[in-house]
């Protein structure tokens, strides 16, 4: 059975910070030689390339770097790449690389996601704003009601979990506390500074709820994540962890939204791919590019019930790290980076790994859930160490 199975083997990341000079392209070959190293293999290695969203000029910053470069860059020799918007998220990557190893298309497969948006912005004669004109793609749904900010989309959401559900900023803060108490003993993480519920709940509101420590903030990076075929694990040094199911939906961008999010649909058809359930779950890395996008995951993915969200992290003792679900443990995307779903794959290898150090979560993690997006758009993996 392993041959017919994928594997994440080798994981990278580059430095992560705010407005960084080096170039994005030197960026992603730095995560790609440190996941060479962990993984034991060389460039010669490597016959496949997986990406989200692909190379794009715009937004700038969002996407600089594409497979192209990395083949001319690297001189690579490959059989399968793939790069693209409209898939179901950035781990789609990973689920379109896990396919093809077992489709026999590659033996290995660099899946990266690089973003520089921090520094495009603090270099506009670099990187130019797009010039006003005519709205195409999923931002003519929402540019013409001033949604200028997916914040305010997601807002609706919450609001809902508040009228109806009767979530709580007190709750809700409990994502952002514990991402920033992860992120304290993360030495790659962006905010180390300790974070305390007076000053989130003082906070500059964004979108009703969503408070200025409810988003992520621009950040430049890469993370690279390596998927190698079950037959071909032999070529590898490192600790494989399986792919063990992995599942996405997409729904229209429209600002006339659906009434769940595509996280709902994913959590569901995520346990019907696997016969883990989620008490075989030992940590979640769920993403937040706003807090409230994390608790949806957790309703999703059946770890409570829907609407009970607010309750579930209530005083974050159940999502700390010494918690029954450690949750978002490099410090997610509030803390951690704007890694834009692939640090939430990185880190939950970390962890089964036992190799998170610091922030390492105690016993003996063999199972873990990580996710990107959650949105119109939205993807989750089940990995697991045999």
């Amino acid at each position: 059975m392993t041959a017919a199975q994928a594997f994440i083997t080798g994981i990278g990341q580059s430095q992560v910070g705010v407005r960084l000079e080096r170039h994005p392209l030197l960026l992603t070959l730095d995560a790609i030689r440190e996941a060479l190293d962990d993984a034991g293999l060389s460039i010669a290695d490597i016959d496949g390339i997986s990406t989200y969203p692909g190379k794009a000029a715009q937004p700038p910053g969002f996407s600089p770097v594409g497979c192209e470069d990395l083949i001319d860059a690297l001189r690579m020799k490959i059989h399968w790449y793939a790069g693209g918007f409209e898939t179901s998220s950035q781990l789609g990557a990973v689920i379109a690389a896990a396919n093809a190893v077992r489709a026999g298309q590659a033996r290995h497969i660099i899946c990266f996601r690089t973003v520089y948006e921090a520094a495009a912005a603090a270099r506009p004669e670099e990187f130019p704003q797009p010039r006003p004109g005519r709205l195409e793609g999923y931002l003519q749904w929402t540019m013409p009601f001033n949604a200028f900010s997916a914040a305010n989309w997601v807002a609706q959401y919450a609001m809902r979990h508040v009228k109806t559900y009767g979530l709580k900023r007190e709750q809700l803060a409990q994502i952002a506390l514990t991402a920033r108490a992860n992120a304290e003993v993360n030495p790659r993480a962006l905010v180390r500074d300790p974070l305390t519920l007076d000053q989130y709940m003082e906070a500059r509101m964004i979108s009703d709820p969503l408070c200025l420590f409810d988003c992520d903030r621009y950040s430049d990076a890469s993370t690279v994540l390596i998927v190698s075929a079950g037959d071909a694990l032999g070529d590898v040094k490192c600790t494989p962890i399986r792919i063990a199911a992995g599942a996405y939906a997409c729904d229209r961008h429209s600002w006339d939204q659906s009434e769940w999010m595509s996280s709902y649909p994913t959590g569901k058809r995520l346990w019907e791919m696997t016969d883990y359930k989620p008490k075989d779950v030992d940590t979640v890395q769920l993403y937040d590019g706003f807090s409230f996008l994390t608790v949806t995951w957790l309703e999703a993915l059946g770890f409570c019930n829907i609407g009970e969200g607010g309750e579930f992290i209530e005083g974050g003792q159940r999502i700390a790290r010494d918690g029954e679900l450690p949750l978002n443990t490099f410090g997610g995307q509030l803390a951690g980076g704007r890694l834009h779903g692939f640090g939430f794959a990185h880190e939950a290898v970390t962890q089964l790994r036992g190799a998170g150090g610091a922030r390492q979560i105690a016993g003996d993690p063999k199972v873990a859930i990580a996710t990107s997006g959650g949105g119109p758009l939205a993807t989750a993996l089940l990995l697991a160490r045999d």
